[in-house]
């Protein structure tokens, strides 16, 4: 017998806030400069939904090299500076969000202080605020299931009561992974089909978030 959803886990980026946007276009630019030139979608595919530090190791194969030094701060400022300038809360999740009465907590493969901007610029920081959980306390980030893990164990619920809303590829597999039921949003930059999988909800609008998590 499936048991009713206890604890709906937030991913952030594409999720909550609408960074993913910025960040690929950030990072397309950033990659050209180094010689790797990689079209959005290509950026979706390799890094959406993976840690900060999957991704420099992944540049750095590719490149053969070490990244300059410095270059990791420079990036962390071009983010920030765009974020600033364009960051929104992902449409509809302040609707879904009032609606849904059950626990809730962020799991995310960003960092602690980019969770606290990016969440902060859009006025949903005091809603999770010490419930956000970052890959950088796990060992493996997505698609390894430990961050929903130890998001789950600190909220103290058992992983198959809970319920993950993520926008990437890597997420779903994560979701997966750790025994929770997933709910792929698709309103986003990640195509549906790459969101699709055995336990898995693919929706693209977030004001249905609500009622799919009570008919889980």
């Amino acid at each position: 017998m499936i048991k009713p959803v206890e604890l709906v886990i937030f991913d952030c980026d594409g999720v909550l806030v609408d960074s993913e946007r910025i960040a690929v276009r950030v990072d397309a630019m950033s990659l050209a400069a180094l010689g790797w030139p990689l079209g959005e979608a290509e950026v979706v595919e390799r890094f959406v939904g993976r840690s900060h530090a999957d991704m420099i190791r992944d540049i750095e194969k590719h490149l053969g090299r070490r990244l300059p030094d410095g270059w990791e701060a420079e990036q962390r400022e071009l983010y920030r500076e765009a974020m600033e300038a364009e960051l929104t809360a992902v449409d509809g999740v302040v609707e879904a969000l009032d609606e849904i009465l059950l626990p809730t907590c962020v799991a995310s493969s960003s960092g602690h202080d980019s969770l606290r901007h990016t969440l902060g610029l859009t006025g949903l920081y005091s809603r999770f605020e010490g419930r956000i959980h970052s890959a950088a306390e796990v060992a493996a980030g997505k698609p390894a299931p430990d961050l929903f893990l130890h998001a789950a164990r600190n909220m103290g619920f058992a992983p198959e009561v809970c319920a993950v809303v993520e926008d990437s590829r890597y997420g779903v597999q994560a979701a997966r992974a750790a025994g929770m039921r997933a709910f792929g949003y698709c309103g986003g930059l990640t195509p549906a089909e790459w969101l699709q999988g055995p336990g898995t909800v693919v929706f693209d609008d977030m004001r249905e978030l609500p009622g799919l998590i009570s008919r889980a």
